[in-house]
């Protein structure tokens, strides 16, 4: 990879984008059609000091994440929050009808606020490129009036009601694009579906081989690097499809499991709680007591084994 170039200011990205300078130092609205990169530019890894939400079209290239690389000549959404590093490859900085915005938020116009404590809790900010948002014509005319809006709020009305008007028109853009990213889910359902089976093969097979013992439980992280998708958007799309968390599938594998043990086999309670890599039995119980509403000693007297 590239060496990261990291950019502090919205001022910084702006000369970086051979733009002028911003109207407003913590919030701005880039035409992508005005952006400008250098050729050394087009093979340079990214890290922002603040928010970057945009919406582009024929960029005649892609975007990368890590090892995930996303083709944006089709008109999507991407978030990036702050520390997130991304890259932008291409031959060359093409020429064509290239087009879509960027809205650049400061952590520090946001700070003390409703939004700046809420921010973290939209998850896509946590997704990977590949898990870009597509939105409708519909949809994306919505969105441009928001952003509109906001330009507009920090061009010409700068007092002290702006501030406020300006974070409730990004709560709302945030608020739809949580809306839309659940559509998608749904409209994809094939896919999500698809995702679902390999998880489960993933869960059963690692549950049926792995000495627990010394691998310990599967971990969230680890079921979404064998899936090529981010911890958060794996959760996100299971939460859709099924009402459970990935954590709550691992649970729900792992009681499962135990159940197996306690009613077909002999061990004791404390040497199934080892086996599925649990270093305390009590922890154990209560999982299984939580999920079932019986103690594991219950749950065999049920079944007459001593």
């Amino acid at each position: 990879m590239a060496n990261i170039q990291r950019i502090k200011t919205i001022t910084e990205f702006h000369r970086s984008r051979g733009l002028a300078a911003p109207e407003h130092p913590l919030i701005s609205v880039i035409n992508y059609a005005d952006v400008r990169l250098t050729g050394e530019q087009l093979n340079q890894s990214w890290m922002l000091d603040f928010y970057l939400i945009s919406l582009k079209r024929n960029i005649g290239g892609n975007i990368r994440y890590g090892q995930q690389a996303y083709d944006f000549d089709e008109g999507v959404m991407f978030f990036i929050a702050p520390g997130q590093i991304f890259s932008i490859k291409r031959e060359a900085d093409v020429s064509g009808e290239k087009s879509g915005w960027m809205l650049l938020i400061h952590p520090d116009f946001i700070w003390n606020s409703s939004l700046g404590k809420k921010i973290k809790s939209y998850e896509y900010f946590d997704y990977t490129i590949h898990e870009a948002l597509f939105v409708s014509k519909r949809e994306e005319q919505l969105l441009e009036r928001i952003i509109e809006d906001i330009r507009q709020e920090y061009q010409t009305n700068i007092d002290k009601y702006s501030q406020n008007i300006i974070l409730s028109q990004i709560d709302t853009l945030l608020n739809y694009s949580e809306r839309f990213y659940n559509r998608q889910f749904l409209t994809r359902k094939k896919a999500g579906h698809k995702l679902l089976e390999k998880m489960e093969h993933l869960l059963t097979t690692y549950f049926n081989e792995k000495d627990l013992v010394k691998t310990g439980l599967p971990t969230v992280g680890l079921l979404a690097d064998q899936l090529n998708v981010s911890a958060k958007y794996l959760s996100s799309l299971l939460r859709i499809l099924t009402g459970l968390s990935a954590q709550q599938h691992i649970h729900e594998k792992l009681i499962g499991k135990a159940k197996e043990k306690l009613s077909a086999t002999s061990l004791s309670v404390s040497e199934i709680a080892y086996e599925l890599g649990f270093e305390h039995p009590q922890s154990f119980s209560k999982l299984f007591k939580q999920k079932t509403d019986v103690s594991p000693l219950e749950f065999r007297r049920s079944f007459h084994i001593n």
